[in-house]
């Protein structure tokens, strides 16, 4: 029984989450057609960097933001913790939109920490986890909720470091 109520408890948490998503999701009717404002998509899905140019013409290079800590992820095989993940991630953006991007950082690590647990509980750090394929879906789920999370300000997804320690038990 004190195996159950975790799980139990975890699935009821999962649930009430997926459900307020599905209800605070906003109505794509009420917003215009999404389409038209979406950036151009490249063949991994980020958005086609555009020059940005100052009054006299010269091209801005872009920032980068670098999230204050790192992120710990928990690796779970069987109910016990197999190993731990540390990453350490960084943001490209706009010129200009660095600061946009700090005031946002709490929602930032709320949403990253997320997308790596759903990442982690679906097998993506089991095995190679380094794997090229590996790492763009995890590049790409993190940039697609930075998009909805800080904006177009967000251009792409750095992942500056990540380890592997398996717990041995």
């Amino acid at each position: 029984m004190g195996k159950i109520l975790p799980i139990l408890l975890a699935l009821i948490g999962v649930g009430a989450g997926v459900g307020a998503g599905v209800m605070l999701k906003p109505d794509p009717a009420e917003h215009g057609d999404v389409a038209d404002c979406a950036p151009p998509q490249t063949e991994g899905g980020h958005a086609t960097p555009q020059p940005v140019v100052d009054e006299q013409g010269q091209e801005l290079t872009p920032e980068y933001v670098k999230m204050n800590n790192q992120f710990v992820i928990p690796v779970l095989k069987d109910g016990n913790m197999a190993a731990l993940v540390v990453l350490s991630i960084s943001l490209e953006v706009t010129p200009g939109g660095k600061e946009a991007t700090f005031q946002r950082e709490p929602k930032l690590r709320d949403a990253f920490n997320q997308v790596l647990f759903d990442h982690a509980n679906s097998g993506g750090f089991d095995g190679v986890f380094t794997n090229s394929n590996k790492m763009v879906v995890l590049r790409d789920s993190l940039y697609e909720v930075a998009q909805k999370v800080a904006g177009p300000v967000v251009q792409d997804i750095l992942i500056n470091n990540i380890v592997r320690q398996d717990i041995q038990g």
